[in-house]
């Protein structure tokens, strides 16, 4: 609201300065001096702003642009120059409005993390649940956290619970927390209600102190000097030195004055706010929203990058990879009871079960008695059979395929949600954080615009955080992270340049703050990381930080190239005026000239970097994108035949081999053919080349030459696989596994990402 009022104000300087000087124009034909009245009138209207400004600035010990300015216009008032009084007076109106626009927020708005925060606790006083502010909360308290509520203060759990622990930590997937364990608050309980001992209060918990470290990191931000006031530093005693002088060679006070007029800021007043309003303009046509211009430029002098894992490098939900099945088993058949039960859970896992089976065409069965056993598992009866979802039921034995998988989920680091039919395990479904398709392009493109070093700091596990950083080609890794830790190592940071943090989540907010520059993910962040920021990328999309480094260095170029071309022209214009070329109306004339020159030049950020327009490629991304996804369950088809063949030939690996060898066939090969006939002639043309696709082309040979050689493999043995084919035929399996593997990660990241988008 304040900002909206102090733009107003400057608005409302420059419509009355306007108005006077037209008026001015008006009464002069009349010949009775009233011109010089609404001049001196609009003159007098400028100053007294600029005077509060420069005031302010110096009670703060430093000077800068505007008090050139109110030189300029108390030296026309004092030798009654009142026409270049008021010109000027417009161009200094007009430069506060524009900056005034594009002004940084004194303070950072942290309401996001106040209305989270817990208000009310449930304790057990005298055998009774009492409901209590939660300020009244003493350490020894015994407390209640019910379903879906939000843990008050730090304690001791009673019992074993499920939490949520994001806000804290980033990680997405539910945490199970045994007895004994510390609980921290600003968790949620995600599983049944449990007991806890409060060992802090309120004001001393984990979550009271994530808002107190954002609010003091916040307090902290130094303001940024505006490059007008940063040239006023020698460009303001150069002026004065060249007024003194022409002063006392001429011994007229009107030739300082013409110096001091052809010397008012105006270049930088009006070109950087110009410039840097349009760079705003554009970061925001290309998904990122700036709050300040500040925060532009000091994007533009980025060094060093610091990224949060869960939700901005990678997708911020499970997502199921694999479906692995027990002897008899289909894929199919596990993902349709698998849903049947889940479509009922709402935890985190369940969306992804359910997106997993949409997205391989299966309906989810009818379920029935549906009940969540806390922490482990949804149960229900789906056919007449009790099916679980969910953790390893205690005491279930483990077939020769289920230790398999449990390995391959410890070694993929993935999540196993185990599918038991009449408590027997009959499916594993692997799920993953997957890492964003255009992580891996925007990392290169950072480093392309000059970032030094892009550091992981994340709240996340050791092992998965590394893996994830080792993908991307990052510089550094700091995982389980607090926000205590992250704000440290964003101040840590700040010494050796301009630190950039970028998160989304609650716990993320303080290392927000304490950024040069915060920017948050808007479609799925937290509230509170995004009022935190300094911009916010409203698409989900991580490459638009990449596109708002190149339009902020863009931007700080043009700015720079005007301020300069400004300066240059002023100085001209300084040694005219001193030499008594130009009287003060000339050379507030001359200013206006330049003036307009400058703003010409700062309004090409509004057209630089414009990239073509590819409908027709942006079109076909996105329809083989979708078929990617679509196809995911003849990957899967492949590895489970792979897998299959460790039982020797039995007809169910016959039947796992022939059936995802239909699919390859059926589906998998006329989708690359397509890509081969329709997508790379068209990327052709984007590129400007057919060379960047000749290597993904050649894997579209080396992927029908294995398809070939499996269907060599069934047509020599009709009536099934025998025991001497095993080894090739797993060797051929999982060859293609691996290379569809790759493959469709570089299109993925190579050429999916270049869609614009819907």
């Amino acid at each position: 609201m304040w900002r909206a009022a102090w733009v107003s104000r400057h608005v409302w300087v420059l419509v009355t300065v306007s108005v006077l000087l037209l008026a001015g124009f008006a009464a002069w034909p009349l010949d009775g001096g009233a011109e010089r009245w609404l001049w001196a009138a609009a003159t007098a209207g400028a100053l007294v702003p600029s005077v509060a400004r420069v005031v302010a600035d110096l009670r703060r010990h430093r000077y800068g642009a505007d008090l050139l300015a109110v030189l300029a216009l108390v030296g026309t008032l004092a030798v009654g120059e009142y026409l270049a009084g008021a010109v000027v007076a417009l161009m200094v109106a007009t430069g506060q409005v524009l900056e005034a626009a594009a002004a940084k927020r004194a303070a950072r708005d942290l309401s996001g993390l106040l209305a989270r925060a817990p208000h009310h606790a449930h304790r057990r006083t005298d055998g009774e649940l009492v409901t209590v502010p939660v300020e009244e909360v003493a350490v020894g308290d015994e407390l209640v956290v019910l379903p879906g509520e939000i843990v008050p203060v730090d304690g001791v759990l009673r019992g074993e619970g499920v939490f949520d622990e994001s806000a804290l930590t980033g990680e997405p997937e539910p945490v199970v927390r045994p007895k004994g364990d510390r609980l921290r608050s600003g968790t949620v309980n995600a599983g049944a209600a449990v007991d806890l001992a409060a060992d802090a209060t309120a004001a001393d918990s984990t979550y009271a102190g994530i808002i107190r470290l954002a609010e003091q990191a916040a307090a902290e931000r130094a303001p940024i000097a505006r490059l007008a006031d940063r040239v006023a530093g020698w460009f303001l005693p150069l002026a004065l030195v060249i007024a003194g002088v022409a002063w006392l060679a001429s011994r007229d006070a009107v030739t300082a004055v013409a110096v001091l007029v052809t010397a008012t800021p105006c270049p930088l007043l009006l070109a950087v706010p110009i410039a840097v309003t349009g760079g705003m303009s554009r970061t925001s046509r290309a998904g990122i929203v700036v709050r300040d211009g500040a925060a532009l430029e000091l994007l533009g002098h980025t060094t060093t990058l610091l990224l949060d894992k869960t939700g901005t490098v990678t997708q911020g939900r499970p997502e199921i990879t694999d479906v692995v099945c027990a002897p008899g088993i289909t894929a199919t058949d596990a993902l349709r009871l698998a849903a049947a039960v889940e479509q009922y859970s709402p935890h985190v896992l369940a969306a992804a079960v359910l997106r997993a089976a949409d997205r391989a065409g299966v309906k989810a069965g009818a379920a029935e008695e549906v009940t969540e056993i806390p922490g482990r598992a949804a149960q229900g009866r789906v056919g007449g059979r009790t099916v679980q979802v969910g953790r390893m039921p205690p005491g279930t034995a483990i077939p020769e395929w289920a230790a398999a998988v449990r390995r391959r989920g410890r070694l993929d680091l993935a999540t196993v949600i185990w599918v038991t039919v009449d408590g027997e395990l009959s499916a594993a479904l692997l799920g993953r954080d997957r890492i964003r398709s255009d992580a891996a392009r925007t990392m290169r493109r950072l480093h392309a615009e000059g970032v030094k070093r892009v550091v992981l700091l994340t709240g996340d596990r050791v092992d998965s955080s590394a893996e994830v950083a080792s993908m991307l080609g990052l510089d550094e890794v700091q995982a389980e992270a607090t926000p205590e830790d992250k704000i440290a190592r964003v101040r840590r940071e700040s010494g050796e340049g301009v630190v950039v943090m970028v998160g989304d989540g609650i716990n993320d907010a303080p290392a927000l703050a304490a950024a040069d520059v915060g920017i948050a993910l808007g479609s799925r962040g937290s509230t509170a990381a995004v009022q935190a920021a300094d911009a916010v990328i409203v698409d989900d999309r991580i490459d638009r930080l990449a596109d708002s480094m190149e339009i902020a260095r863009r931007t700080r170029r043009v700015a720079a190239q005007s301020g300069v071309i400004g300066t240059v022209l002023s100085l001209t214009a300084m040694i005219a005026a001193a030499l008594g070329w130009l009287v003060p109306v000339a050379g507030a004339v001359v200013q206006e000239g330049i003036d307009v020159a400058v703003i010409l030049n700062s309004l090409r950020v509004l057209r630089a970097g414009r990239h073509r327009a590819h409908p027709e490629a942006d079109a076909l991304l996105r329809r083989f994108a979708g078929e990617h996804e679509s196809l995911e369950p003849v990957r899967a088809s492949v590895r489970h035949a792979a897998d299959s063949l460790s039982a020797g030939a039995t007809p169910e690996a016959d039947a796992a081999v022939r059936r995802a060898y239909r699919l390859l066939v059926d589906e998998l090969l006329p989708h690359e053919n397509a890509e081969e006939a329709e997508l790379y002639p068209v990327l052709g043309g984007v590129f400007g080349s057919t060379e960047p696709t000749v290597t993904m082309s050649r894997g579209h040979a080396e992927i029908a030459r294995l398809c070939r050689r499996l269907g060599r493999h069934l047509d020599t043995s009709p009536d099934g696989i025998v025991t001497e084919q095993i080894d090739d035929l797993r060797a051929t399996l999982y060859g293609l596994d691996a290379v569809l593997t790759l493959h469709f990660a570089q299109e993925e990241e190579g050429y999916f990402t270049l869609s614009k988008g819907d």
